[in-house]
């Protein structure tokens, strides 16, 4: 058995969470070694009772590992654990990382560059509207968009993220062969063919109210900083956003009608201190300061806000085209040769990833 093996295995016994995992390889050094000890030696390790440790002893009794090894094959999916390059990189600065990520589809480099967006399962056409909007725009502009695949508000932030051809990722609260909502099958499709599904839960664990928060604290973990969209003041994504505040990331609170009851949790993180967040701008600016230049590798599309944005070909030619003398549309569709249609395509793309702003009168120039 090697470690990757061991720790799914160690992730399947009851009762023995990643903290307990740590205090144990804290003591054994080896995941496939704390599942070789006998009791006495495991209740050596710090924070492990005669309960657990007997767990661990027993563990062959409660676990299959060969029938889930063999479902992960099937399935096609893979285990990610912490030493691997793939696990998100803020995700291990969590007090409390999963031991194991179950992930169908990739997760990229990129995604460190990722923000949450959550809200309540119970939506207006408000929220919904909303939630598209600012994830296409994030999505638009390089940064991965993550939600928990759930009805409503996760549901239209995902979608939105892929509407942008953008990345998203959508963190379960089940195991990663069960699809819920049922509704969401194709869009869990699309999820994988553009970022990925992620859990750390085994196969066949239906969703309940002890794993849904569990999967709140990963949607939280391993992103900049989380967007509520809309909740009411019982909703889970509250949850999300008190995880955020917890790991010293960014919370974002959109405001609504201040007679719905969809938008009093909303409210109420603006008044804990949350900033209000009206369009993407609000949330792009804020990261100006988790990007120092010094860690930005310099790039002809450097925005000040995201590091190393890339300008595809037609992008790039039409800002060539522009200087800090503003010119008219007209003027930019002239000089770059491009079709009137991709030059408004790539005008509206520069803006949003600001480097280039618009004036009154279709006017265009660069930005800084």
């Amino acid at each position: 058995m090697d470690n990757r093996e061991a720790l799914v295995a160690l992730n399947m016994v009851d009762g023995v969470g990643p903290i307990r995992v740590r205090q144990l390889l804290e003591r054994f050094g080896d995941p496939a070694a704390i599942l070789g000890a006998n009791q006495q030696q495991l209740m050596q390790a710090k924070g492990i009772g005669a309960d657990t440790a007997q767990a661990i002893v027993d563990w062959e009794k409660t676990v299959d590992l060969a029938a889930e090894l063999r479902r992960i094959e099937d399935f096609g999916c893979r285990i990610v654990i912490q030493e691997d390059e793939e696990y998100p990189a803020l995700l291990r600065e969590i007090y409390d990382p999963p031991i194991v990520l179950y992930v169908k589809g990739r997760l990229l480099p990129k995604d460190k560059n990722a923000v949450a967006m959550v809200g309540s399962r119970m939506t207006t056409h408000y929220g919904l509207e909303v939630a598209r909007k600012l994830a296409y725009e994030l999505a638009y502009v390089g940064v991965t968009v993550v939600s928990g695949g759930a009805r409503g508000i996760d549901t239209a932030a995902h979608q939105g993220a892929l509407t942008g051809k953008g990345r998203t990722v959508a963190i379960l609260g089940t195991g990663i062969n069960l699809v819920f909502p049922s509704e969401n099958a194709q869009l869990y499709e699309r999820i994988i063919g553009n970022g990925a599904l992620v859990t750390q839960f085994p196969f066949n664990r239906p969703g309940d109210k002890q794993s849904f928060p569990i999967r709140n604290r990963i949607v939280a973990g391993m992103t900049l900083g989380t967007v509520v969209v809309e909740a009411n003041l019982t909703s889970g994504s509250l949850i999300t956003a008190n995880f955020a505040a917890e790991y010293g990331r960014q919370v974002f609170a959109v405001p609504g009608r201040i007679d719905s009851p969809r938008s009093k949790g909303c409210h109420e993180l603006i008044k804990q201190g949350a900033k209000l967040c009206e369009g993407a701008e609000d949330i792009l600016s804020e990261f100006e300061y988790l990007f120092p230049g010094t860690n930005r590798p310099p790039s002809a599309a450097e925005t000040g806000v995201l590091p190393a944005l890339e300008l595809s070909d037609k992008e790039q030619r039409v800002y060539d085209t522009l200087s800090q003398e503003e010119i008219s549309i007209d003027e930019v569709i002239r000089r770059s040769g491009l079709p009137s249609s991709a030059a408004s395509v790539a005008l509206l793309s520069l803006e949003m990833k600001r480097v280039i702003r618009q004036l009154p009168g279709k006017m265009f120039v660069r930005n800084g």
